[in-house]
C-alpha cells in the first residue's frame, strides 16, 4: 500500500527509514501536480526499474501560473492519482498544501525567497509569455529536491526547456540527485499527452495533433537535408496554417542544453511551438541531430559486450569508447600522485582534474593490441595504463560514484558528434539514450557459465564445476540490476540479441547488418 506524506517532517523520517542500513537505498523522484495520466506512468516505470524506492509528490504548485492561467481549474484528481500510484508500486505520495511547503496558504513571488533561472534560458519560448513561471517551477524543485535529496528526478521531454532549466539549477547550485529526461508520451495521433489535454474536445484532440504534424514536417525537411531554421520553423508554420482553430505563440529553433537560439543546426537543434485552441494552451517539440550514429551494446557480464564492442566499431569504422580505459586512466593518475585509491574523497578531488580524450587506434601496429588510444592531460597514456598496478586498482576506482558520474558526463561529450561504440550496463538509457541502434546482449546463465569454464582453462587458471560458476553469474546478474549507481538496464527500444550457440563473428556480423538495415537503410 502506497504512504501518504502530507508534511515535510513526516517525508524526512519517512525517507530516514528508508535509507537505513549499511548501503542505503537509492531514492527516485517524480515531481507532478496530479491528474495523472500515461505519461506521468511513464515516468513511474522508469523511476520503478532505476531505484529501491520511489517517491511522486503531487502538488499544484501556484507560484508557476500567472494571474490569468488555469490555476483555479486545474484538473484535481487525488484519489484516482493516489490508486495510479500504487498500481505502479509507488512507495511513498508526498502531497502537501501550500500552506505546507511555503509556510503560507497564498503564496506571492515578493513575499518568499525564490529561485531565479539564467535569464537567458527563459528569454525563448514560454518564458516571455509565462512572465514568472520558470521561477516558480525552480523554486519548487529546488525544495523537492532539497527535501527529498533523490538519487535520480524524472522529468519528461516535452517540457524540454522547464528539463534544461533544471538541470542548469540542479549543476549550478549543487543540488542533490541526477536530472533524467523521458521520452514524450504520445496518444495514436502524435499528440503530446498533457494534464491539459482534459480541457480539450475529441474534435479538438485532433486539431491539436496539429502541432505534432507540423514538427514532423519540419522533421521530413530534416532528413533531406535542411538545415536552416528559417526554413524549419517555416515547415512547421505551414502545417499549422492548415488548421484555422489554431492560434500559434511561436515557432522557434534553440539548443536544447542551452536553450540558446539557432540559426542552422550544425550538430543538434530543439524545434519548438506552442499554441491555443480554444482556451487550451499546447506546447510540443522535437530534436534534430545531424551528427554520426552512435552504437550502444549493453547486456550481463560474460555476454561477449566488450569483445563484440570492438569488433563491431571497427567493422564499422566507428571509436569504440573504452571506459574501461578511461577508469584505468584516472587509477594510473591516482597511483602517480601516491594516493590512496580507497579514499574516495581524494579520488573525488583528483578525477575532477582529469580531462580524458580517446582516439581510434587506427593502423598504427604499435597500438594493436587497444582498441583505442588514451590521453589524460595532454599526456598519451595508452599503454601506462595497463600496467599490473592499475589492474590491480582499477575495480576501486570504477566503484565510486563520484568517479563513475564525472566520466559518464566526460562520455556523453562523445554523443555531441557521435561515430562511437560504447557497452556496458547502462548505455542505452543512461549515457546515450539518444543512440540511433540499441542492442541488448545476453546469453543463458548455463551458456555464459561455460564460456567462463573455457576461458579459465585457456588461461591455465584453476578449474571450477559448471555449477560453481552457474551461481557466481547469477548473483553478479542481480547485483548487477540493484546496483545504485549504473544499474543493469535494458532500454525500451533496444534489441535483444541473445548469443547461446553463436560464435563472436556470428555476433558482430547480426549487429553490422542490424545497423546496415536501421541506421544506414
Amino acid at each position: 500500500m502506497v504512504r501518504v506524506l502530507k508534511t515535510v517532517a513526516g517525508v524526512r523520517r519517512y525517507l530516514a527509514q528508508m535509507r537505513q542500513g549499511q548501503s542505503p537505498a537509492a531514492v527516485g523522484l517524480v515531481p507532478t501536480m496530479g491528474h495523472l495520466h500515461r505519461g506521468h506512468l511513464s515516468l513511474i516505470e522508469r523511476a520503478r526499474l532505476e531505484n529501491a524506492v520511489v517517491v511522486v509528490s503531487i502538488f499544484v504548485n501556484p507560484l508557476q501560473f500567472g494571474p490569468q492561467e488555469d490555476l483555479g481549474r486545474y484538473p484535481h484528481t487525488p484519489e484516482q492519482d493516489l490508486r495510479l500510484c500504487d498500481q505502479a508500486g509507488v512507495d511513498g505520495v508526498f502531497m502537501p498544501t501550500a500552506a505546507t511547503l511555503y509556510g503560507v496558504a497564498e503564496p506571492q513571488a515578493d513575499t518568499i525567497t525564490q529561485v531565479i533561472p539564467p535569464p537567458a534560458m527563459t528569454a525563448v519560448l514560454c518564458g516571455p509569455h509565462r512572465p514568472g513561471h520558470f521561477e516558480g517551477v525552480a523554486t519548487v524543485v529546488t525544495k523537492l529536491l532539497s527535501l527529498v535529496a533523490p538519487d535520480r528526478a524524472y522529468f519528461g521531454y516535452k517540457d524540454a526547456q522547464q528539463l534544461a532549466i533544471l538541470k542548469r539549477l540542479a549543476r549550478d547550485l549543487n543540488l542533490p540527485g541526477q536530472m533524467v529526461g523521458c521520452p514524450t508520451v504520445r496518444e495514436a495521433s502524435g499528440l503530446a499527452l498533457s494534464s491539459r489535454n482534459s480541457y480539450l474536445s475529441e474534435a479538438e484532440r485532433w486539431q491539436a495533433a496539429t502541432l505534432y504534424r507540423g514538427l514532423m514536417a519540419a522533421q521530413q525537411r530534416f532528413g533531406d537535408g535542411e538545415r536552416l531554421g528559417s526554413a524549419l520553423i517555416a515547415a512547421v508554420q505551414a502545417e499549422l496554417a492548415q488548421e484555422p482553430a489554431l492560434r500559434p505563440q511561436y515557432v522557434e529553433l534553440v539548443h536544447p542544453e542551452t536553450l540558446q537560439p539557432l540559426e542552422r543546426i550544425e550538430t543538434l537543434g530543439m524545434l519548438a511551438v506552442a499554441a491555443h485552441l480554444g482556451g487550451t494552451r499546447l506546447i510540443d517539440n522535437v530534436l534534430l541531430r545531424d551528427r554520426q550514429p552512435i552504437v550502444a551494446i549493453d547486456g550481463p557480464a560474460g555476454a561477449g559486450k566488450s569483445t563484440v564492442a570492438r569488433q563491431v566499431a571497427q567493422r564499422l569504422n566507428l571509436l569504440y569508447l573504452d571506459s574501461g580505459a578511461m577508469y584505468r586512466a584516472v587509477t594510473w593518475l591516482a597511483l602517480e600522485r601516491g594516493l590512496d585509491v580507497q579514499d574516495e574523497v581524494a579520488i573525488a578531488e583528483l578525477v575532477q582534474d582529469c580531462d580524458i580524450h580517446l582516439v581510434a587506434s587506427g593502423d598504427d601496429p604499435a597500438f594493436a593490441a587497444y582498441p583505442s588510444r588514451i590521453w589524460l592531460n595532454g599526456q598519451e597514456v595508452t599503454q601506462a595504463i595497463r600496467s599490473s598496478a592499475v589492474t590491480a586498482a582499477v575495480s576501486v576506482v570504477s566503484a565510486q560514484p563520484t568517479v563513475r558520474q564525472t566520466l559518464l558526463q566526460q562520455q556523453q561529450q562523445y554523443g555531441v558528434t557521435g561515430g562511437v561504440v560504447m557497452e556496458g550496463r547502462d548505455i542505452g538509457t543512461q549515457v546515450f539514450p539518444q543512440a540511433e541502434l540499441k542492442i541488448f546482449l545476453t546469453a543463458s546463465v548455463d551458456e555464459r557459465a561455460r564460456r567462463r569454464q573455457r576461458d579459465l582453462a585457456a588461461q591455465a587458471q584453476p578449474a571450477a564445476s559448471l555449477e560453481e560458476l552457474a551461481q557466481a553469474i547469477g548473483d553478479r546478474d542481480r547485483q548487477d540490476s540493484s546496483r545504485r549507481v549504473s544499474p543493469l538496464r535494458q532500454a525500451d527500444d533496444a534489441i535483444v540479441l541473445n548469443t547461446d550457440g553463436l560464435a563472436i563473428d556470428e555476433v558482430v556480423e547480426k549487429i553490422v547488418q542490424l545497423f546496415e538495415a536501421r541506421v544506414q537503410g
